[in-house]
């Protein structure tokens, strides 16, 4: 667990480097007195976005975490954003699932698919196979390395058009999409999401109104919200500047399953509450980094 464990600590490092708002919240929370530091945050889970093609996507990506003992689940997709997902079990009760998401190329116009192929091209074989998974630097340095060259800002531009999910991957690629904070595990006032919502907002942090603030599933035990994707600073290939969507911030409260209701709050387990996704709640929640959002964070 120690290679894994470093891997997950690099990403986190990085990820909060580029996302103002995890800082943001975790001071506001130890201010508070819910939390004494960032260890004390259950990371529900983690999640990726690559580019459907043979030499990459999930089948790819997947082998880092199947190889730290991850466990693959449920698959998912979403047609409307020609999606494919897939989410892993982690191997200890503290590590984060994960989940890892898939542009389906092949079903776009052959303009895009040309356009992203140019790029996603230049991978010729699958790169983690040439990865020593049992060394963490040589790990992290991959997560966070170039695949391909940097976009031109007009493909950028044509690809965002037809799907903001190509956009996103095509400039920002493995970098950690978001992370999310179990807010059920927090204490009294702070533990479930409509009051949680109520905290991030107080501190200036707008959420993602996409299928509304709270994402339900169905069977009404998972809950989840995300802020609006912080803007970034992008130069492309042809030395245009552009502020583009980053990553975020995602919180999720877990229920505790009708079975083990009778239970007394403090011999909750993580197997007690309720496990898995909701592929509705993903739909929405993938849109946290588009344009429909991303434009109500500069006038909100």
């Amino acid at each position: 667990m120690v290679v894994l464990n470093k891997v997950l600590n690099g990403l986190m490092f990085r990820y909060k480097e580029r996302v103002a708002d995890v800082n943001k919240i975790t001071e506001a929370l130890i201010k508070n007195n819910v939390i004494k530091s960032q260890l004390d945050i259950e990371n529900d889970h983690i999640a990726f976005r690559t580019m459907g093609v043979p030499q990459l996507g999930i089948a790819s990506f997947e082998k880092i975490f199947l190889h730290y003992g991850y466990t693959a689940k449920d698959n998912y997709f979403f047609e409307n954003k020609k999606v494919n997902a897939r989410w892993y079990a982690p191997p200890k009760e503290d590590l984060p699932r994960i989940f890892i998401s898939e542009l389906i190329v092949d079903d776009f116009p052959k303009e895009i698919q040309d356009i992203i192929k140019s790029y996603t091209g230049e991978v010729e074989k699958d790169p983690v196979d040439s990865l020593d998974l049992d060394n963490a630097a040589e790990v992290d340095t991959f997560l966070h390395s170039a695949l391909w060259r940097v976009p031109t800002w007009e493909h950028y531009q044509k690809l965002q058009a037809v799907s903001e999910y190509a956009a996103w991957v095509i400039y920002n690629r493995y970098y950690l999409n978001h992370y999310t904070i179990s807010v059920h595990n927090l204490a009294k006032g702070y533990n479930t999401l409509n009051e949680f919502n109520a905290f991030v907002t107080s501190l200036g942090v707008n959420l993602s109104n996409a299928g509304g603030y709270i994402k339900q599933s169905k069977d009404g035990n998972l809950l989840q919200s995300a802020t609006i994707s912080e803007m970034r600073e992008a130069i492309f290939f042809d030395g245009e500047k552009q502020l583009i969507p980053g990553s975020y911030v995602e919180f999720a409260e877990r229920r505790v399953l009708p079975a083990y209701q009778h239970l007394p709050m403090n011999e909750i387990k993580k197997a007690h509450r309720r496990e898995g996704f909701e592929a509705a709640n993903a739909d929405k929640i993938f849109e946290s980094t588009f344009t429909s959002q991303t434009k109500r964070n500069k006038i909100e």
